[in-house]
This record gives C-alpha cells, sequence and structure tokens, in this order.
C-alpha cells in the first residue's frame, strides 16, 4: 500500500485491474485505492508478472502492506504455486484486535455442531454499536447512508469481515430483489438497455466519492443558509485597471475570486470559529486557513485542493495558486495531500450566471462559501448629499454553515465584516 499522502495512514481496495498471471508494464493502472478523502489509482512500480494478490477487494490495510507480487518474466515461471490469498502478516485481523468484536465466538472444535454459528452471533438482540466492528471507511459510509445495522450483514471477508459487496447484497436484498442477484455489484445494475428513454450512465471514480461525501454531510451537519449582496465596485477600482497587464505577465486573468479569497482569511481572524471543524462533542478551531477552493472537472464531478496557509497569502500570491491548483485537477494531477486538511472552502459558480448558490459543506469543516456572478444593477447610493441611483457591480455570497458550530448571530456577523472588507479595503497595498 503505498503512501498515497502524509495524512493517509490506511487505504480501501477497491478494485484490481489486474488478476494473477496477468502481464503488466511500469506505470500500468494496476488498482484502485479509496481513502476518506479521495480515490486514487495505483500504477504497477515495475513491469513484470503478477504472481500473487494478498489483498481482495474491500478490504482495507495500512500503508506498507504487501498488495500484490509483480515478478520479471524470467522469475514468474519459479512463483506459480503464489495464489490469491490474504496475507496474515500484513492484514489486520480480528485477533490483532480483540476488543473489536469481543462476543463473536472462536470457530472451536466444541462449537462445530453448533447450527451455524455466524448468524447467532450477528443476530444478538442486544443494541451494539457499528464502531465496534473493524469495518473499513467506504464500508461504514455505505451502511450509514443507507442506514443499515451492520450485525445483521453476513460478512464474506476474511474473518467475516464485512466488504462493499456484501452491503451492496443485503441492502438489495432488502429490496425484496433475490440474494442470487446480488452477489456480485455488477449484474446487479440495470443494463442500458432497460432505459427505453436513454442511456445508463455509470458512476466514475470522482462522482462517486462526491456523492458519498455530499449525502455524508447532509446527514451529518444541519445545514443554515445566509446570503449577502457585495458591491464589488471598490475591487474593480484596482481590478480593472491592472486586466491587461496581469494577463501579459501571468498568462491568466485577475478574477474577483482572490479578493474575496483574501478578504475570507482576513475576516476568519475575527471569526475563527468558521475555520473550524467539529469533533464528536466539541469544536476544534484551527489556527491557520487552510483553503480549499472547489474546482469543476465537467461531467467527471469535482474536487476541492486544498490552499495550505491561505491566511499568509496577498490576492496576487492566492491568484497564482488559484490557477495553479485548478488547473492541476483539471490534469488529474492533484495528489491525496492537495485534497486534505482543508479547514473553510470557497466554490464558484459566477462564471454561469447563477444568481445564488446553497453549497453543501465540505466535512469535517463547519462552513462554506458560495461566490454567484457579479453583475452590473441599479442599485441606491447613500451619501452626505442624499439618495440616487447608480450602476454598480454586484453579486451575493452565500454561506452555508453547520448549525452544531455556530449560530446565525455567528455567521451574519462574519458575511457582514466579509461585505465591508471587500467594499473598503485599499487593497493596492497587496500589489
Amino acid at each position: 500500500m503505498p503512501q498515497l499522502g502524509e495524512t493517509v495512514v490506511e487505504g480501501t481496495i477497491a478494485a484490481w485491474h489486474k488478476k494473477v498471471g496477468d502481464t503488466v508494464a511500469k506505470d500500468e493502472i494496476l488498482l484502485d485505492v479509496e481513502t476518506d478523502k479521495a480515490a486514487i489509482e495505483v500504477p504497477a512500480p515495475e513491469a513484470g508478472v503478477i504472481t500473487a494478490i494478498h489483498v481482495q477487494e474491500g478490504q482495507t490495510v495500512d500503508v506498507g502492506v504487501v498488495l500484490a507480487v509483480i515478478n520479471g518474466p524470467d522469475e514468474a515461471e519459479v512463483a506459480t504455486t503464489e495464489t490469491i490469498k490474504p496475507d496474515p502478516a500484513a492484514m489486520r485481523t480480528a485477533e490483532s484486535a480483540p476488543a473489536a468484536v469481543p462476543d463473536e465466538p472462536e470457530p472451536v472444535p466444541q462449537d462445530a455442531a453448533e447450527p451455524e454459528p455466524a448468524p447467532q452471533a450477528v443476530a444478538e438482540p442486544e443494541p451494539k454499536s457499528s464502531k465496534r466492528l473493524r469495518l473499513s471507511p467506504v464500508v461504514r459510509r455505505m451502511i450509514a447512508e443507507q442506514r443499515l445495522d451492520p450485525y445483521q450483514i453476513k460478512g464474506s471477508g476474511r474473518n467475516r469481515r464485512i466488504t462493499r459487496r456484501d452491503v451492496v447484497a443485503f441492502a438489495d436484498a432488502q429490496k425484496t430483489v433475490p440474494p442470487q442477484a446480488t452477489r456480485s455489484s455488477a449484474p446487479a445494475r440495470p443494463a442500458a438497455t432497460q432505459h427505453a428513454d436513454g442511456e445508463r450512465v455509470p458512476f466514475n471514480r470522482i462522482r462517486r466519492v462526491t456523492a458519498e461525501h455530499m449525502v455524508r454531510s447532509k446527514a451529518t451537519s444541519p445545514h443554515v443558509l445566509q446570503a449577502v449582496e457585495v458591491d464589488f465596485g471598490n475591487v474593480d477600482e484596482l481590478r480593472l485597471p491592472l486586466r491587461e497587464d496581469w494577463r501579459r505577465d501571468n498568462g491568466f486573468s485577475l478574477t474577483y475570486l482572490p479578493f474575496i479569497a483574501r478578504a475570507t482569511c482576513m475576516t476568519i481572524r475575527d471569526f475563527p470559529h468558521v475555520n473550524a471543524s467539529v469533533d464528536e462533542d466539541g469544536l476544534v478551531v484551527h489556527g491557520s486557513v487552510n483553503l480549499s477552493v472547489a474546482v469543476a472537472l465537467g461531467i467527471k464531478g469535482l474536487v476541492a485542493p486544498v490552499i495550505r496557509d491561505a491566511d499568509a497569502l496577498t490576492v496576487p500570491s492566492l491568484a497564482r495558486r488559484i490557477s495553479e491548483i485548478s488547473a492541476r485537477a483539471r490534469d488529474d494531477a492533484l495528489g491525496v495531500d492537495d485534497l486534505v486538511g482543508g479547514t473553510y472552502t470557497l466554490t464558484n459558480n459566477g462564471s454561469f450566471g447563477t444568481l445564488m448558490t446553497a453549497p453543501i459543506i465540505n466535512q469535517p469543516q463547519v462552513a462554506i462559501l458560495s461566490v454567484d456572478a457579479i453583475k452590473k444593477r441599479p442599485v441606491v447610493i447613500e451619501d452626505t448629499e442624499g439618495d440616487a441611483i447608480g450602476i454598480r457591480p454586484i453579486g451575493v455570497l452565500s454561506q452555508s454553515f453547520d448549525h452544531r458550530a455556530i449560530d446565525g448571530a455567528y455567521s451574519a456577523a462574519f458575511l457582514d465584516r466579509l461585505k465591508t472588507l471587500l467594499e473598503q479595503q485599499d487593497w493596492s497595498a497587496e500589489f
């Protein structure tokens, strides 16, 4: 299992693209690994023949565990005795964590005569918590999202561990689909020919991970939405004169987003609880702002790479970092470390002319800000000489927040301070 990122300590095998006996080229995609944050394609480190696979799909192992053996063409002949099997020295088993399922009987001879001992263990009427089972992150999410009782699911993995296929089979059986049709996830999926009015397009990895993440977020956080209108005339006084020179020197446009990112980081200094994450019955307030910026990948899905210590960057620095991570995201050049550790998220739909968006919180964060279209509109301008109608660039900033962490007044005060900064700050000092 490769080190997929500084903060990643384990991974779940999502799919093997090769089997024992197959020949692979160096850097050819060998398998998919899922973590809590992303799905990653793992390439073959060397060319050769796969002579053993030690970890099955659906199993979770620590970084450094041997997943498979690839021998060179000469060595492959001698290694044919290896078969697909778990590696007892590498896999984390129930024996290595006896507290995981303390009441599950060991398969000792005196219990052999008892009919179906495994169902007796999982059907025990006492209330139990799924935390006592050794469940992979993916399996735990699937069980939570479908509101299943893990103790009713018969695991087919090593030491009766529950795999993704087991969850799919159990969920389909609950919907009165015959169990024989759910033993493999592929037959359970309707074919395109079953849809007379169109074609069924299966989710890719990014879309599937995004879907799981969004469903979990809505189930976890009580979302509340607040929005303010902002006059971006003050920003335009600096941005517009710089626009052509900036594009020539940097190769991309100077948009409103880096100004909003900078103002957000400055506002967080006064309202640090929006830059936090919920930890059971407490709130972890982060000392620096690691800004997640949502990047659309077209039909493929959405990712939110992280700009670390964004509160230490100026508007020009933020503009360059946003452009750089967006380009890497679209080129599939992001690593796991680019996707973890965010403390607050910006999402920008403004280029499509949206009026207002209610974004879903990027777990485990507690707030996310949506930037929508900034357009010229007639507004009332108040000054010492009285009210007047003027044409101003107006946009809506919408914040979804977790009501467990903060209240409406705190979020509203944050948005008011953000609006004031954007409308009154001397941005020329940043350049």
